[in-house]
């Protein structure tokens, strides 16, 4: 059975003592569940009954692509004009209550397990609907056109109506749920699930350009970033800037899942000199 973790809210009491894990250096952030208090949450011009906390934003030096936030709108609440850039691109992952999203002038109902893509320049809307606040996580990126490539189009679909592609010789214990082909070239950002089974390792440290979000949606186990082992678990962020290497060891006693966001499929922005004319 499918079981996705959202921040309750909340504040911890007087007494509690602080043993928290969280962590920010060079190369990645670590935002653990303890950390999604009241304290921390913010609101949206042009959001009704809506509350979010702000996990990524781009910063200079360090993940400079994309913005997440995780979403609690409350029955009634929502928005007809979510977000005023109209160069950025979505992706929504349900993890809770019901809501009606409508894009380009077509309606979808929306639960736990749901996840639209919405192109850069669609109007859109969302409200929420049910006894219980609609929950989940919104994406946010601006999207890249190439030469000779089209946008791409918008869709919706529910996670367990993909089936899970095993990485080969794993045993069936590390695999992906793919919302988009990798080699579709009109999209310049992957949001997708990496499940492991108990016992599943990333057996090698991966060190490459992708800047990445992983928000954990169920189970626990040790994560490397960069050089430190870090115990993580269901409702624990990490956020990693190009080229910190992980790896990742699900020790169980059940599955490891989390959505995790890279950025794709596009050249390396030039900077230096030989992107304003020759050298000299």
């Amino acid at each position: 059975m499918t079981s996705y973790y959202t921040p309750p809210g909340g504040l911890p009491p007087q007494t509690a003592l602080m043993t928290g894990r969280a962590a920010f250096t060079n190369s990645y952030a670590f935002i653990p569940k303890g950390c999604f208090s009241d304290i921390v949450t913010s609101h949206l011009p042009g959001w009704t009954g809506t509350r979010l906390w702000l996990i990524a934003r781009p910063m200079s030096g360090f993940a400079e692509t994309f913005s997440q936030y995780v979403m609690e709108v409350a029955p009634g609440g929502g928005s007809n004009t979510p977000d005023p850039e109209t160069g950025a691109e979505h992706w929504l992952f349900f993890t809770g209550g019901l809501a009606t999203l409508t894009i380009a002038g077509t309606g979808y109902e929306m639960e736990a397990g749901s996840y639209a893509y919405i192109p850069a320049a669609t109007p859109w809307a969302l409200h929420a609907e049910g006894s219980s606040p609609a929950r989940f996580h919104w994406l946010r990126k601006i999207y890249e056109p190439a030469p000779g490539t089209p946008a791409p189009d918008a869709f919706v679909i529910n996670e367990r109506d993909i089936a899970v592609r095993w990485m080969p010789d794993t045993q069936d214990r590390w695999g992906t749920t793919r919302f988009v082909e990798p080699d579709d070239l009109r999209h310049d950002a992957h949001v997708n699930i990496v499940t492991f089974q108990p016992g599943g390792v990333i057996p090698f440290e991966e060190t490459h350009v992708m800047e990445h979000g992983l928000y954990v949606l169920e189970g626990k186990a040790v994560y490397k970033l960069n050089q430190d082992w870090v115990e993580v678990e269901a409702g624990d962020f990490m956020w990693l800037r190009a080229y910190c290497p992980q790896a990742c060891y699900a020790a169980g006693p059940g599955r490891f899942r989390y959505l995790l966001y890279k950025d794709v499929n596009r050249h390396a922005k030039l900077r230096g000199p030989g992107a304003f004319g020759p050298f000299r």
